[in-house]
């Protein structure tokens, strides 16, 4: 899979994350925010004379504010996720470079990678089937 392909799954990938827990943020923060309408509308008089468009959009803020929070949170923690792994990717690809005698270029880093994955790939595709034992 070359660089270009890579990341465009990745973007897909925080896409969905991001997607997911924006709507779940969405839900959770609009329950709060319609309970709490609920709560103010029958223990204030001042709350309760203010129009339904008005309490509307009042539970609308709410629930986009716990979209957009929750959407960032998890886009942060899946940016730190994917660093972390493409740290320790180029670490194993660094150590494994100057065991050879080769210098860590980014160029050189890519053909490891490649390299890797090729191997990879080649020991799926052979590996055998586990027979089941009979019991």
């Amino acid at each position: 899979m070359n660089s270009r392909d890579r990341r465009k799954e990745d973007i897909e990938k925080a896409y969905q994350v991001q997607a997911a827990a924006g709507l779940r943020g969405f839900a959770q923060f609009g329950a709060v925010g319609l309970g709490l309408a609920a709560i103010g509308h029958h223990s204030w008089p001042a709350f309760r004379r203010q129009t339904l468009p008005f309490k509307a959009w009042l539970v609308t803020i709410v629930s986009v504010f716990g979209l957009c929070i929750h959407a960032e949170n998890a886009l942060q923690a899946h940016e730190l996720e994917q660093r972390l792994r493409e740290n320790s990717v180029r670490r194993e690809a660094r150590l494994d470079l100057a065991r050879r005698g080769l210098v860590a270029t980014e160029s050189e880093i890519a053909k490891w990678r490649a390299e890797r994955e090729r191997a990879a790939a080649a020991s799926t595709s052979i590996a055998p089937a586990s027979p089941s034992s009979p019991r």
